[in-house]
């Protein structure tokens, strides 16, 4: 990608919606420059749409950026997405010369990259699953308008260092299952609809009161859908799995799972956490140079 970029006109990055900040590529602010950027928040259609016009009020902020929320239930809205690339990157001013536009297209696993593209293309160019990593390799696809994609694989960063990133990624789905614990990351998911979405648990699992721990809270959606074992023992993995399912295919409702306020602070947070890894590893290294004189 780092050498690809000085030779695209504009990047796209494929954001899933309900996370916008934690499902986008840190390394890519790294390597984009002042490129124009587009980025799409894709599933809209899953999103708490309220949060997702703050996210892309929150990204418009930054200079050459431009936000654009779509969903495969609208087809016919994403070609807007070619219109918005001439009006970012007009072909007169094109780095090819060869009146087209050139744009990469990028995004971590399982956003709905490959599902964009097939529609942009109106026909199946790019694998689909509902598993992260399907795309193996780039390839260019001309559009309509002028314009050729290259198609990246999905690729997560080397290292998560926000852990409430990770979380958000796992409930998404953008982190394969064999990789995570169910019931571990719907600990997570259930605790964060008690707070923000409670009226939607209750609506859902017809509960009258939300206990205010999770495990609780999990085993009483176990015990109202019967996931239980030999003794009424809920069974927590069954019960998890059926909250992460009715999570990502919307049937509790359309939910968000991070604000740009409450991602502000946690990136302050992660701040102070390096700061205070650094300062321990400098005493580390200064009494081990003591030691030694």
């Amino acid at each position: 990608m780092r050498q690809i970029v000085p030779q695209v006109d504009l990047i796209i990055e494929v954001i899933d919606a309900r996370i916008p900040f934690s499902s986008q590529n840190p390394m890519l602010a790294e390597i984009r420059g002042d490129k124009p950027c587009i980025k799409v928040l894709s599933k809209s259609d899953l999103a708490d749409p309220i949060l997702t016009k703050q996210w892309q009020d929150y990204f418009e902020r930054e200079n050459n950026v431009k936000t654009i929320a779509l969903s495969t239930q609208q087809p016919e809205k994403m070609r807007d997405l070619l219109d918005l690339c001439h009006k970012m990157v007009p072909i007169q001013d094109s780095a090819s010369g060869a009146n087209r536009v050139q744009a990469m297209i990028m995004g971590i696993p399982n956003v709905g990259k490959s599902s964009l593209i097939n529609i942009l293309a109106g026909k199946m160019i790019a694998k689909t699953g509902n598993e992260p990593a399907v795309t193996k390799m780039q390839q260019r696809i001309k559009l309509e308008q002028g314009i050729v994609l290259l198609d990246t694989p999905g690729v997560l960063w080397p290292k998560l260092e926000n852990r409430h990133g990770g979380y958000r990624l796992a409930i998404t789905g953008a982190i394969k299952e064999t990789a995570v614990s169910n019931d571990d990351i719907a600990m997570y998911a259930v605790d964060y609809f008690r707070v923000h979405y409670p009226a939607l648990l209750r609506a859902r699992y017809q509960l009258d009161q939300l206990p205010i721990d999770e495990m609780s809270l999990l085993g009483m959606i176990g015990m109202k859908r019967g996931c239980l074992r030999a003794g009424g023992i809920v069974d927590l993995e069954r019960a998890a799995k059926i909250l992460l399912t009715e999570f990502r295919d919307a049937t509790l409702g359309l939910i968000s799972l991070e604000t740009p306020e409450m991602v502000e602070k946690e990136l302050i947070e992660m701040l102070a956490i390096r700061e205070e890894k650094a300062a321990k590893k400098a005493a580390r290294k200064q009494k081990k140079h003591s030691s030694r004189n």
